[in-house]
């Protein structure tokens, strides 16, 4: 199965990423409701077992089951994980997982995957703890997996089911991001440097590099300058990480500026 790619329009998008750590599930939800309620373009969880920040051992939750939630409590946004780590799960179930998510969703699943980093989540949770170059292997694979799933599914996904690939090794993963992702993340301060490479990696494939969108992720409220860097360096798909006790006025601001973005030039 083909994931059947929107082709980027251009139009600058402002996404969240909602950290399901030092949290409520009762929180969690309020917070991804107001984001949508404020016409955000996209809500997502991480995919971790454990805190990243702060205490190591406070509360935390599944990423999966708590997007399952998420599509059903919201009706506008793209809905998404930045990005399932594909060694947490057998690929063919997360198929048959995302599919059912895009169904509660109407349709408005992105499938974020990556090659997963966490040292703790895979030895606390029993996973083997694979090289660099083995992660993007068994990432590859799994995306394999997963699309002949897909195929086999009955019904298959309401939307067209974008393939995400978040990260930036510039030998293996980009090249994977090339031939594969409808849209392509990796941090704010990462960003020009792995979009040249994307590029290149483009070029080198036979891909059009338009046919990805770019998105970049940040982790604290940025000036107007530095998000119109971003924007100047390709990044079309803006996405804030909000964390406890999941403030949105940077996000309000964040979708002032992409309105203001695209306005026409009065000139």
């Amino acid at each position: 199965m083909t994931y059947a790619p929107t082709r980027p329009d251009g139009r600058i998008r402002i996404g969240v990423w909602l950290t399901p750590q030092h949290t409520s599930v009762r929180e969690l939800r309020a917070a991804w409701r107001a984001a949508d309620s404020l016409g955000v373009d996209s809500l997502w969880l991480w995919d971790h077992f454990f805190p990243l920040t702060g205490d190591p051992d406070g509360s935390h939750y599944e990423a999966w089951t708590l997007l399952a939630a998420l599509a059903a409590d919201t009706r506008a946004a793209r809905v998404g994980t930045l990005v399932t780590n594909y060694a947490y799960r057998n690929p063919d179930l997360l198929a048959d997982m995302a599919r059912t998510v895009d169904h509660l969703s109407d349709g408005r699943l992105i499938l974020g995957m990556g090659a997963g980093w966490f040292e703790r989540d895979l030895k606390e949770y029993g996973y083997p703890v694979p090289g660099g170059g083995e992660r993007v292997a068994g990432l590859v694979d799994a995306v394999a997996r997963i699309d002949r799933r897909l195929a086999r599914l009955n019904p298959g996904p309401l939307g067209g089911l974008p393939l995400l690939i978040g990260g930036d090794g510039r030998r293996r993963l980009l090249r994977f991001a090339a031939e594969r992702a409808t849209i392509w993340n990796t941090m704010a301060w990462r960003f020009a440097e792995g979009n040249a490479v994307l590029d290149q990696w483009c070029a080198e494939v036979g891909r059009d590099p338009a046919a990805i969108e770019r998105s970049a992720f940040v982790t604290r409220d940025q000036t107007d300058d530095e998000l119109h860097r971003l924007v100047a360096a390709g990044a079309r798909h803006l996405i804030f990480q909000v964390g406890h006790p999941f403030r949105l006025d940077g996000v309000e601001r964040a979708l002032r500026f992409a309105r203001e973005e695209q306005a026409p030039d009065p000139r």
